[in-house]
C-alpha cells in the first residue's frame, strides 16, 4: 500500500496479508487487490486488510479477497487462491488482458478455501 502510494504510476499493487499503521489509503489509485487471511494474529483483517479494502477511494479498481480458515504465514505457501486471482490481476492491470475479466469478475464464491471476495466489478 506504501509503495502504490508513493509510486503512483505501479500498474497493480498486491498487499498480502497486509500489515501498517497507517489504516487509511484514500490517495491510493493503483488498482490494488488485497489479500486477507481469516484467521491472521499478526495483521487481523479487521484492523488490516478490511479497513485498508474499504479506505481506497470508489474509482479506484479493487478487490479483496480474504483466505477461509488462514493464517498470515498463507502467501509463504503454495496457495492456489493467491496464485490464480494474483496473476489474473496481474495480467490484467499490467497486461491489459481482459480475457481474464471472468476470473475476477465476479470472482470466487466462499468455499474451503474462500472466507470473502468483493470488488469494483466491472473493471
Amino acid at each position: 500500500m506504501a509503495a502504490a502510494k508513493s509510486r503512483p504510476s505501479i500498474d497493480a499493487a498486491i498487499p498480502l496479508t497486509p500489515w501498517h499503521t497507517d489504516k487509511t489509503w484514500p490517495e491510493v489509485s493503483t488498482p490494488t487487490l488485497i489479500v486477507g487471511a481469516e484467521n491472521d494474529g499478526i495483521a487481523p483483517v479487521a484492523s488490516h486488510a478490511e479497513p485498508f479494502y474499504e479506505s481506497l477511494a470508489t474509482s479506484t479498481d479493487r478487490a479483496y479477497l480474504e483466505l477461509n480458515a488462514a493464517t498470515h504465514s498463507a502467501p509463504n505457501s503454495e496457495n492456489a487462491q493467491i496464485s490464480t486471482y494474483s496473476l489474473a490481476w496481474l495480467k490484467r492491470f499490467v497486461d491489459g488482458d481482459t480475457s481474464v475479466d471472468p476470473i475476477l469478475c465476479p470472482g470466487p464464491a466462499a468455499s474451503s478455501t474462500v472466507e470473502e471476495y468483493r470488488s469494483s466489478c466491472p473493471f
